[in-house]
């Protein structure tokens, strides 16, 4: 569990938090394997042992303060009894025998089965949901990455197969050939089906074991076709075979499914996971999406309203996610298109149930088969809930994240599905009149997170194949971080003590959440929060005087008394130019957009900022690197090098100079260095980066210099009269001088 501050020295006071101008917040990986300085958790098996405080319910920890029969709770100072048998356990011999949470502030431990829990069966389900409506292409690359999915899925786990168009197939692969039984759906945008999808085929025919039935699943997978290569009856229209060939029923099978994988007492599996994937918008039977507002304002024919395209169309999605969360059913959404499906609206779908949303332009260059075993080849945990609780000086403003909040407890949050990579912010505030004093307990965070992993046995003799699910078994754990940070009455160390990437990750969580509403209403306040950090920031150091006329060429906007508030400008620079504040004239796609705002706000701060601010390092030939670039623009070709690596995490670009030498080779060989520093980084990433290879002397260069983010130009919309990032300094400079603080 990683948990990284924006700022790692708290502020005393309101005052001084508002004085420094930086947002104060965590953001928490929590299935990440080791804490961020690399330590791993204490072990144990007994976290139904550990002790809870009474009155605010946190949990013991090795920050306690802890008496003979009694403990004093580190969040809010309450003091509570312990029982004979819990005051046993942590009687102090010096020894090695202690327990985990009395060796640690970090523990991670088994957690028996909880009394009356329904029982769910233990057996990991995958359902693959295909869009029918569809191209040859976009089924072919479907089946090739399912073929991958099948190799990288646990033995022991079942796998259904279920098409949608205007209908429902569902796939029987356990007999000798496969059979498909079909259930058609209603075109009423309100209607249900007409029959339980139980009753058409029962789940246990649906779900198959994938160590006996992988061969046939792979057979039933070429028997599937798109529906414009099915036969057309004489009798029928062209103009209605046209219509019946682009009908989506994905909000009415999604729906079925849910209720098909859940159970009436609770969830019937402890996890269960969709994979759906769509080749455009949903435009039949319950959950259709109406597109035509797009097609229209790209027409003229409406005025520019950018936050109608961003908003849900229907709580229809929103509902099927309660759905999902209460049957323990994740959804990872994938859509293969460039035609406008309104993910805005489909989005809650993967985020509110633990998913993942992936989005592909093309089948030519999609990475799906790639991302979808990467992304089950990684250890994830499901059934996870997570509560962070503060010590009482101090609350959580907000939350953000792929989580579903809980409807009855404040600040719990439950997520389907979480691998390593997921994060999750908070943001701070004091407590109405309070203050943390040299004579009140330091500020304290404890971050619980009770999760279910699926846990591989050693495999025996006497385990047939076919018996293979025994080999693995779920285990429930609980791990527990509790932190005890430090805090300064001093503004200098709040800078000193800044994390620039914690920083960046909670700006972009409200830069998402204010652009839903309006974006250039969140372009503005991006704005201003980075003037009024630069004159806080110049107040600080006695650059700037209250009340404006500053003189202009002594406001230092370059923070350059502070290393750790340099990367900022250059971050909100990066941002106002990104897709996310891009208005729809201006050539970003809406679904391109959305799709970034869910791949943005769940990356881990080090792989935002890589998202945001790319990294450029250059070579003076493939085995040969010369130089990491600080800055993004033209000037870093008079360095002389003939190669450039840029990393912008979802791509990676290889740039060769026209002026390179004939001699290097290109593309590079396999065996150098710079191939090398590629494929780790593929490796390391959760998703597939895009590669590309440009020579400058005949390839288009545009791809590559549309990440030179210094040397791009903010239109009138975005700031007045700047043009490039030192037009952008100096109009920033211009608005200190004027307004002062």
């Amino acid at each position: 569990m990683a948990v990284r501050a924006s700022l790692g020295c708290f502020p005393s006071e309101p005052a001084l938090h508002d004085t420094c101008g930086m947002p104060w917040g965590v953001a928490v990986t929590p299935f990440a394997p080791a804490d961020e300085r690399g330590a791993a958790p204490a072990t144990g098996d007994e976290g139904h042992l550990v002790p809870r405080c009474e009155s605010c319910f946190g949990y013991f920890s090795t920050l306690c303060p802890l008496n003979r029969w009694s403990w004093t709770c580190v969040l809010c100072c309450a003091d509570n009894d312990l029982p004979a048998d819990a005051a046993a356990r942590y009687a102090r011999d010096g020894g090695g025998d202690d327990p985990p949470e009395m060796r640690s502030a970090f523990v991670d431990l088994l957690v028996p089965g909880e009394e009356g829990e329904a029982p769910a069966a233990t057996t990991p389900v995958y359902v693959a949901a295909i869009d029918l409506s569809s191209s040859e292409e976009f089924v072919e690359l479907v089946k090739s990455a399912l073929l991958a999915a099948l190799e990288a899925l646990s033995p022991g786990s079942l796998f259904g197969l279920l098409t949608f168009s205007n209908k429902i197939g569902l796939y029987d692969v356990q007999g000798p050939i496969p059979i498909v039984k079909n259930v058609f759906i209603p075109p009423d945008s309100h209607g249900a089906l007409h029959v339980d999808l139980e009753d058409v085929m029962p789940l246990c025919s649906f779900l198959a074991p994938i160590d006996s039935c992988k061969d046939r699943i792979a057979e039933a997978l070429e028997t599937i076709k798109p529906m414009s290569s099915w036969e057309v009856t004489a009798n029928k229209s062209e103009v209605h075979d046209h219509v019946l060939h682009h009908t989506r029923g994905f909000g009415a099978a999604l729906d079925a499914l849910v209720n098909y994988l859940s159970s009436e007492y609770g969830k019937a599996f402890e996890l269960a996971r969709i994979f759906a994937f769509l080749s455009g918008p949903p435009n039949y039977g319950a959950g259709l999406l109406h597109t035509t507002s797009y097609e229209d304002h790209n027409a003229g024919k409406e005025g520019d309203n950018d936050g109608t395209l961003l908003q849900e169309q229907t709580n229809f999605y929103e509902n099927l996610a309660t759905s999902a969360v209460q049957a323990g059913v994740c959804v990872d959404l994938f859509a293969i298109t460039n035609e406008y499906t309104d993910l805005a609206s489909l989005k809650v779908l993967s985020i509110e149930s633990g998913g993942s949303l992936f989005l592909y332009s093309s089948t030519d260059e999609s990475t799906l088969p790639q991302d979808i075993y990467k992304m089950l080849s990684r250890p994830y945990a499901f059934g996870c809930v997570m509560r962070l609780r503060t010590s009482s000086q101090f609350k959580i403003a907000n939350s953000y994240g792929h989580f579903f909040p809980d409807p009855q407890y404040l600040h719990v949050q439950h997520i389907n599905c979480c691998d390593s990579f997921a994060t999750y912010s908070y943001d701070f505030e004091f407590e109405k009149d309070s203050r943390f004093s040299r004579k009140s307990s330091p500020p304290v965070l404890q971050i619980a997170f009770k999760y279910t992993v699926l846990v591989h046995h050693a495999d025996t003799s006497d385990v047939s194949n076919s018996d293979s699910r025994s080999k693995y078994s779920l285990q429930r754990r609980l791990r527990i971080r509790t932190i005890q940070y430090s805090t300064t009455a001093n503004i200098w160390d709040l800078y000193d003590f800044v994390d620039p990437d914690v920083v960046l990750t909670i700006l972009i969580h409200q830069v998402i959440w204010a652009s839903l509403s309006d974006v250039q209403e969140a372009r503005l306040l991006l704005q201003d929060w980075l003037v009024i950090a630069i004159a806080q920031y110049n107040k600080a150091y006695k650059n700037v005087r209250s009340g404006g006329d500053t003189e202009i060429y002594g406001i230092d906007v370059d923070f350059s008394h502070c290393s750790q508030l340099q990367p900022l400008s250059r971050f909100v620079f990066a941002i106002l130019l990104s897709p996310l504040l891009q208005l729809n004239g201006e050539g970003i796609h809406p679904d391109y957009r959305t799709y970034l705002q869910c791949l943005f706000s769940a990356l881990e701060p080090a792989s935002l900022r890589q998202a945001i601010w790319p990294t450029l390092i250059s070579y003076s030939s493939p085995d040969v690197e010369a130089e990491v670039h600080q800055s993004l623009s033209r000037t870093v070709f008079t360095s002389g090098s003939p190669i450039f690596l840029l990393d912008a995490y979802i791509d990676l670009l290889v740039y060769y100079s026209p002026t390179a030498s004939a001699t290097i080779p290109f593309p590079p060989p396999r065996d150098c260095i710079l191939r090398s520093t590629i494929d780790r980084l593929k490796q390391e990433r959760n998703i597939t980066p895009k590669l590309v290879w440009i020579h400058g002397a005949h390839d288009d260069t545009t791809a590559f210099e549309k990440y030179l983010i210094e040397d791009q130009i903010l239109d009138a919309s975005h700031l007045a009269s700047s043009s490039g990032f030192s037009s952008f300094l100096e109009e920033a400079r211009s608005k200190v001088a004027q307004h002062g603080i």
